[in-house]
């Protein structure tokens, strides 16, 4: 078990999100934003609900994992560094519907999400149940590397290029490049994908090989409302004089759509999920333990 330096554990503490990468099955290093939780015996806490099953199917599969800390938005950081930790996952095919045991980590996002404490009351209860059966992932890190610091606050470029997703990471200034190097190790880093007739021009660092690869950008709010976030997969190719080019083939938006109709429908198909995932394994639906959670609530 590595150790944490206190400085660099007092900035991991204050980030709201990471991007938390785990591998596909073609390989690709696929990020989403996730919270995380620093546990006492030095493994980080994140959870995934049965609704979005897919980083608990990937580290089932290669448990090789990274975090990146990049975005303070909310931390009341000032200029932090960015923190990449690379390190070994497990997630135990067992669905946790009570906070006990993970009481720290309720606590956390609670705090960090204000927002998040009315899917625990009664109107949205039948509805939201499934965000509540939760998986836990237990990474331990086996490297922790500092990261320069990257401006987020550049506007956004515009672009004309005809490129799936090109319009959404123009609007923002930077995006997060998951790639591997030569040793099969995930790669996060920030980078400021520019449009290009042929794919999505981005900076990598050294070590970094071609293959599949993912950008993925996201935002939020101090309170991480207003979640934004988009993957795009593709492939990733070298070019001359050191340039690195993505090839966008797959783009997936995962949150709610902005509409109404967008949204019922985002709630439909997680609730189906829910019943496909207890299904496929027999299970009946487990009772959420609401009184608990209006405890953490405070």
């Amino acid at each position: 078990m590595l150790t944490l330096d206190p400085d660099l554990a007092s900035v991991i503490d204050a980030y709201r999100l990471c991007e938390f990468a785990t591998l596909g099955k073609d390989g690709t290093p696929i990020p989403w934003p996730a919270a995380t939780i620093r546990q006492p015996d030095g493994t980080l806490l994140l959870t995934t609900s049965i609704a979005f099953p897919q980083k608990a199917f990937n580290i089932r599969r290669d448990g090789r994992v990274a975090l990146l800390f990049s975005d303070p938005t909310g931390s009341s950081l000032d200029n932090p560094p960015q923190i990449l930790i690379r390190g070994t996952a497990v997630c135990p095919d067992e669905i946790v519907a009570t906070p006990e045991g993970t009481e720290a980590y309720w606590k956390m996002l609670y705090e960090r999400q204000p927002s998040s404490r009315a899917f625990a009351r009664a109107p949205l209860r039948w509805l939201m149940d499934w965000y509540y059966l939760r998986l836990l992932i237990t990474v331990t890190p086996t490297e922790i590397l500092t990261l320069p610091t990257v401006d987020l606050t550049t506007p956004a470029q515009t672009t004309s290029a005809h490129l799936l997703g090109a319009d959404e990471l123009a609007r923002r200034p930077s995006a997060v490049l998951g790639a591997r190097n030569a040793s099969g190790d995930l790669v996060l880093t920030r980078t400021r994908p520019v449009a290009t007739e042929d794919g999505f021009a981005v900076e990598a660092p050294e070590g970094v090989v071609e293959g599949p690869a993912a950008l993925m950008v996201h935002e939020h709010d101090e309170h991480l409302a207003d979640l934004m976030n988009v993957l795009v997969r593709g492939q990733l190719t070298q070019g001359p004089e050191g340039t690195w080019l993505l090839k966008p083939e797959r783009m997936i938006e995962p949150m709610p759509g902005r509409t109404p109709r967008e949204q019922i429908a985002t709630l439909r198909a997680r609730r189906a999920q829910t019943r496909k995932y207890l299904a496929q394994r027999g299970l009946e639906r487990p009772k959420v333990r609401w009184d608990r959670l209006k405890e953490l609530q405070g």
